[in-house]
């Protein structure tokens, strides 16, 4: 699914933010990135989704590499990318609705079937009920849920998530979270940068843990510190 080869991002300021990484990453598995802040975990997300180009080394999305890819084909690709962002980047003023059908207009998907992919996916992170509500009027957590559904409602092979309980409360967290796996039963690919130790260790995944720019721990099933 995903392939990552030797690679290095060096901003033009010297710092180092990927040192020389390779990371293989199966169909439908999840792992998680954890690590000291300006470990490079954000970075490496940005780089997947193609929001920063790396200064050498390779990317494969499915033996396809990112490094042939033209600007003008960067939309496309994005396609098969959800991203759940660290500051929502909801539009303001918009329905939950407006939210998540946004995406697929973007497609051109015909009107019908914006309709039927956003009820679905509002049903599964559980916010049909608030679907005419604007962004403004709901929690946190809810917030966070409106960016997964925008993330998948076009059911993306590859889900990112940069710290997707940041901000949240114990119980909210859990409760993405949750959501979260629930997505990769679906034989979705996950990777989550997160910092919430409590999460890692009570839900366990593969756990990949970078420091410095370098990948200096990679366990399956493992914890936030070992």
């Amino acid at each position: 699914m995903i392939r990552i080869k030797k690679l290095v991002k060096k901003y033009p300021n010297g710092f180092l933010a990927l040192d020389n990484i390779d990371l293989h990453v199966g169909k439908g598995e999840f792992i998680y990135l954890v690590g000291p802040s300006g470990a490079g975990k954000s970075t490496l997300l940005d780089v997947i989704f193609r929001s920063e180009l790396p200064t050498s080394g390779d990317i494969y999305i499915d033996n396809f590499s990112l490094n042939h890819l033209k600007p003008a084909q960067v939309p496309y690709y994005r396609r098969n990318i959800g991203m759940i962002f660290q500051d929502y980047k909801l539009l303001p003023g918009r329905t939950v609705y407006d939210n998540v059908a946004f995406a697929l207009r973007v497609m051109h998907y015909p009107r019908s079937r914006i309709h039927r992919h956003v009820s679905q996916v509002l049903e599964l992170v559980g916010l049909s009920e608030k679907v005419n509500h604007v962004t403004a009027e709901l929690s946190g957590g809810e917030q966070q849920r409106i960016c997964i559904a925008r993330a998948i409602v076009n059911n993306p092979p590859i889900l990112l998530a940069d710290e997707p309980t940041g901000s949240l409360d114990p119980e909210t967290s859990w409760e993405i979270m949750q959501l979260l796996s629930k997505i990769n039963s679906r034989q979705t690919t996950v990777l989550v940068a997160t910092h919430n130790k409590s999460i890692v260790d009570d839900i366990r995944k593969r756990v990949v843990v970078l420091e410095s720019g370098k990948i200096v721990r990679d366990k399956h099933f493992g914890t936030y510190d070992g």
